[in-house]
């Protein structure tokens, strides 16, 4: 194991660890400070995900959101997501990872992402679970356009500094129970 692969190892056992406490306490107003960050992007399309494990939720600010939603489909080791509309009425199947993912539902190419992450930093960096496909499809989706990246976490899951290595993508926005925070590089 590399240098860094034990760094990212270690961080994430204490990221798990934090971000199950703050499971078991509830999120808090996160889901209002998530909708007050996505009113700007009413109308475009935007991925959310269906949370796993201690995974804070976003599904009621993904319902109430005025355009087209997506969430995640792994399509394979290597590979960036693809993402599959979503509505609260979706009909869902188990997908890789213990995910849920739609049974059907049309392609859709997110402007806006809400993202899941073990930790974050201030910096606007995040770790995930480690297999580099949101970094693979934020790195795709802003070499096409516009794409806006908001971790969302609960402020537990802050750390000071999250290992990177340079395919790292950053985030743009990391909304928690506590409420927004900016990113600042450095």
């Amino acid at each position: 194991m590399t240098d860094l692969a034990a760094l990212k190892a270690e961080a994430r056992k204490a990221a798990f660890a934090a971000r199950k406490t703050a499971f078991a306490s509830g999120q808090g107003d996160a889901c209002e400070h998530l909708l007050a960050a996505l009113m700007r992007f009413e109308g475009a399309p935007m991925a959310g995900y269906l949370p796993i494990r201690t995974e804070i939720d976003p599904r009621p600010a993904m319902a109430a959101h005025l355009g087209p939603v997506g969430v995640p489909v792994i399509l394979g080791e290597g590979q960036p997501l693809l993402f599959r509309t979503w509505t609260p009425e979706a009909a869902l199947i188990p997908g890789p990872f213990g995910a849920f993912i739609p049974e059907t539902g049309a392609e859709i190419t997110p402007r806006v992402l809400i993202v899941p992450l073990v930790a974050f930093d201030r910096r606007g960096f995040r770790l995930g679970y480690g297999g580099g496909f949101y970094d693979r499809t934020l790195e795709r989706l802003r070499a096409a356009g516009p794409a806006t990246a908001i971790g969302f976490a609960f402020g537990a899951q802050e750390m000071e500094a999250v290992p990177t290595e340079p395919t790292d993508q950053p985030l743009d926005l990391i909304v928690t129970e506590r409420g927004p925070i900016y990113p600042h590089p450095g």
